[in-house]
């Protein structure tokens, strides 16, 4: 394998591991000093697997209640030691998808290879403002 297909393959690992509610395939791949800025506060983002793995429940809540998590589009950009994959999700419920069906959460993660393993050090989940006239067309 090479470092684009083994990225690849951990972030779909990550997606399934969110679907299925399991918190250990969720964190299996991240670094002890993982920094994520979500969502939800905190606005300074959640730093260290622990705070990490806390913050995840409440989102597992919200997939059990029948929320979608699809993986649309995966981009990688991979060297020897570090990479960043970016790509959208479809991430809601039917009320959500009613209201805006083309709404879509999108990911950033920044990564680096230790002994031979890729690790996830920085994630970064977001969705587009689209309070503001033209701003579901970019304009």
């Amino acid at each position: 394998m090479n470092a684009e297909t083994d990225i690849r393959a951990l972030v779909t690992r990550w997606v399934d591991g969110i679907r299925a509610c399991d918190l250990d395939a969720v964190t299996g791949a991240h670094a002890d000093d993982i920094v994520m800025f979500d969502v939800p506060p905190p606005y300074e983002g959640i730093r260290g697997i622990t705070a990490y793995r806390a913050s995840w429940p409440p989102f597992f809540e919200f997939i059990s209640s029948g929320a979608t998590f699809e993986l649309l589009e995966l981009d990688v950009v991979a060297g020897d030691d570090v990479a960043f994959a970016y790509g959208l999700l479809r991430c809601g419920g039917e009320k959500e998808f009613a209201e805006n069906p083309d709404n879509r959460l999108r990911l950033s993660m920044g990564l680096r290879r230790v002994d031979g393993r890729w690790q996830i050090l920085h994630e970064h989940h977001s969705f587009p403002d689209t309070t503001q006239v033209g701003a579901e067309r970019g304009n």
